[in-house]
């Protein structure tokens, strides 16, 4: 298919998602937008001036996001996603962007896991990681059982990032040997599918998942050498669809006593987490410089259940006036449309904002950090 055609039908899909009335409150297809911005930012012609003018619309037209993502069935903004960079391999010069909600840090203290996430840690010496995928309640009641060999249970939502944390937990404990994947699939993200599909099959140049039925199943935060090590480490169990906490109590004593942890007693010792970094203690600010593009007033409405932000030059004219839920949204829409221009001034307003937005839902008073006021000229 010629370059032109595949963007042109990029923009009809994009469209189709847009005149979703859910997916206009939705993170995907907000999240989408970003990324095929970035992704095609070296791709030229009328065309690709075309796909972004109307990116560049709809990411104006987006309503307040209202929920990161429903488990939708089909999900447009991943097929139109998915049905683009199928037509655009090989075609079309491409950048890989890394989605600012699909990453995550690993612990430098020589800890496990080095991930944070909702997980029960039972024996970390143990041979059997669980994933119970969509099922949330059911990691504290396997915990509770407490089987013989159990090391780790948690959820597992996403066929990306959540995936991402399964792998990097794994390969950085040499006591595991099992992964024993259980509970309800998540609809439309089928992470237990990918999971499946990654130790059948591991991943292509692009990281994404090999068959893997997911939506977006792209391993952004771990390497091909991670994959690999996954897939040599450990053997997947499939027990999706399964709750029963007996069965899987059950199935984790019979994969220990096949597997046994060899790793010996000190987990430190057998895992190289990660190279030793330099530890910066942290010291209040100095003076900050004013952003060139203005500054921010930050006025909660509690009986609207909104937060009210104006946004004023430095002759104290009103330029504009942003409305919003949540800090994350009005954070997103300030930086997405330039009017924070200094990463001092970005890392202020998000503070300020997760404080009204704290304010708003549990009634304390708010006042804004005179910082902004006391800055440099």
């Amino acid at each position: 298919m010629k370059p032109g055609k595949i963007l042109n039908r990029l923009r009809a899909d994009l469209r189709a998602a847009f005149d979703t009335p859910k997916c206009k409150k939705c993170g995907c297809l907000r999240d989408t937008l970003i990324a095929l911005r970035d992704e095609t930012a070296a791709v030229i012609g009328e065309e690709s001036d075309a796909l972004r003018a109307d990116i560049a619309a709809f990411l104006d037209g987006m309503e307040t996001t209202q929920y990161e993502c429903l488990g939708c069935d089909p999900c447009y903004p991943a097929v139109a996603e998915n049905r683009f960079h199928a037509a655009a391999e090989g075609v079309l010069p491409l950048r890989v962007v890394n989605r600012p909600s699909c990453t995550f840090a690993l612990r430098s203290d020589g800890g496990w896991p080095v991930v944070a996430g909702e997980y029960v840690v039972s024996d970390p010496h143990a041979s059997v990681a669980v994933s119970t995928l969509a099922s949330t309640d059911l990691p504290e009641r396997l915990a509770q059982r407490r089987p013989r060999g159990l090391a780790i249970v948690g959820k597992t939502e996403t066929e990306n990032i959540g995936i991402d944390k399964v792998v990097k937990n794994i390969v950085t404990n040499p006591c595991l040997h099992v992964l024993l994947i259980a509970g309800q699939e998540p609809k439309g993200h089928r992470s237990g599918q990918t999971l499946l599909a990654l130790a059948a099959n591991g991943v292509d140049a692009k990281m994404r998942v090999i068959g893997s039925p997911g939506k977006r199943p792209f391993l952004r935060n771990v390497t091909a050498d991670d994959v690999k090590q996954f897939r040599r480490q450990v053997k997947v169990i499939d027990l999706i669809g399964c709750d029963d906490v007996e069965r899987i109590a059950r199935e984790v004593e019979v994969q220990a006593e096949q597997t046994p942890c060899e790793c010996g007693s000190v987990l430190p010792a057998c895992v190289d987490v990660m190279p030793a970094v330099p530890r910066v203690r942290a010291t209040p600010a100095q003076r900050l410089k004013l952003d060139k593009a203005g500054y921010f007033v930050i006025l909660p409405q509690p009986d609207q259940g909104i937060i009210v932000v104006e946004h004023y030059d430095y002759q104290d004219r009103l330029l504009h006036i942003i409305e919003g839920d949540d800090a994350r949204t009005i954070c997103a829409t300030l930086i997405e449309r330039g009017w924070v221009t200094q990463l001092d001034h970005a890392a202020y307003l998000g503070r300020e904002l997760m404080r009204a937005e704290l304010a708003l839902r549990c009634g304390f008073p708010f006042l804004q950090d005179g910082a902004q006021g006391e800055l440099e000229g």
